[in-house]
């Protein structure tokens, strides 16, 4: 069998071959990062082994960089394995107890790694085209959340503005509201607006929600405002609200892309109450391939969802601790998901109910139906089964 280590970086990547019986088959050597660094390699490879299965390959999880090695890896049919730096750092460290770490020591310790095979799944096909899948869902929440800061910009310039309105509406969010600041975005420029344009803003806006009526209580709302009139937080709000619609925009695409993929995956996931496709398209894309899990436990994990232990003599902890060491997009995702399936779901809710009534906080009973609801994310997916609510 012949191993190859690859440490990946943005400009090179420094590779190490050797073989089962440990004779090194090419010292450290580095690659450009191009197509021709890509063929050196591969090139490399092919003049020890003519049968690509008995190659591995082991590269480290560094974000883009290795992504497009990896593409190019898996469509010359090398079994790869993309490890989680962390675990290399720490196999690093039982090797030598020396403080020593560089781009060629990083190489040689992967290779040795996945020649060890410490319990190592190897990268499949399905894994490297579903990251189209997770740089939606990822896209999509860098975008979610900005918007949600520029939602809290809004919020607090119409308290400056024109603080009597948010309480004459269910919330400042939505269309008409919108429309509404858009147009005249100070309780000062509202008052003095004619009521005829006032009427039809609100009717076109809220498609015949608001009218007359709702014009005038605007009106004189905004004449007995204590709103400062200052001209720059108008032209703030105006701008801000702009950014919002287009950013909502630009989310409504992104969603219609994550809804098209989940509809050809055609996951078992959304039919559990509860999760929608945006959250089920997160929890798909985080975990990956499911074959590449044992059990419910290892996506707990990887989602840095387990409770930390330490234990040394006598001393035991106590009160073990979430670890939050995997990926933080998984744990948004599933916490979020459960949040939910416990409402749609009758089993679900009870199992909170019944957590609850043990005496645990409310965040610790949740993280216990998370764990119920891997369990049966994992079960559904290793099945392909859909979810039978129990009733």
């Amino acid at each position: 069998m012949i191993y190859v280590g690859i440490d990946v970086a943005k400009d090179k990547h420094d590779c190490f071959i050797t073989n089962s019986d440990g004779e090194v088959l090419f010292k450290s050597f580095t690659i450009p990062n191009n197509r021709e660094g890509f063929e050196t390699l591969f090139q490399k490879v092919q003049s020890i082994s003519d049968d690509l299965t008995k190659v591995k390959v082991g590269l480290e999880a560094t974000g883009h960089y290795n992504y497009n090695l990896l593409g190019f890896l898996l469509d010359k049919g090398l079994p790869t394995y993309v490890i989680n730096p962390l675990h290399t750092n720490l196999y690093r460290k039982s090797l030598s107890l020396r403080k020593t770490k560089t781009d060629k020591v990083d190489a040689h310790t992967i290779a040795s790694m996945i020649m060890s095979d410490v319990n190592l799944k190897s990268y499949s096909d399905t894994s490297y085209h579903n990251e189209e899948l997770k740089s939606l869902t990822r896209y999509r929440f860098d975008k979610v959340k900005e918007r949600a800061k520029l939602k809290s910009s809004v919020s607090r310039l119409v308290c400056i503005l024109f603080p009597e309105l948010e309480k004459l509406v269910p919330t400042l969010h939505m269309a008409s509201v919108y429309a509404l600041l858009s147009e005249f975005p100070s309780a000062h420029a509202i008052a003095s607006a004619h009521l005829t344009r006032l009427t039809n803003l609100l009717s076109e806006s809220s498609h015949g929600r608001y009218g007359k009526d709702t014009a005038v209580i605007f009106r004189e709302a905004s004449r007995n405002s204590i709103g400062s009139d200052m001209p720059a937080k108008s032209l703030e709000l105006k701008h801000t609200i702009k950014l919002i619609q287009e950013l909502t925009s630009e989310i409504d695409e992104i969603e219609a892309e994550i809804k098209s993929i989940m509809d050809e995956i055609n996951s078992p996931i959304l039919t559990i109450p509860g999760i929608s496709y945006n959250m089920g398209a997160m929890i798909i894309a985080e975990s990956g391939d499911f074959s590449r899990f044992d059990s419910a436990d290892k996506i707990l994990a990887y989602a840095g969802m387990s409770p930390s232990t330490y234990q040394s003599g006598q001393l035991d902890n106590c009160y073990s601790h979430m670890e939050k060491r995997g990926s933080r997009y998984l744990r948004y995702a599933l916490y979020n998901a459960t949040k939910y399936v416990c409402h749609w779901d009758e089993s679900f809710g009870t199992y909170l109910a019944k957590k609850r009534a043990e005496g645990k906080h409310y965040n610790v009973a949740l993280s216990h139906a998370t764990k119920k609801l891997v369990r049966l994310i994992f079960a559904i997916e290793k099945s392909r089964q859909a979810y039978m609510p129990t009733t």
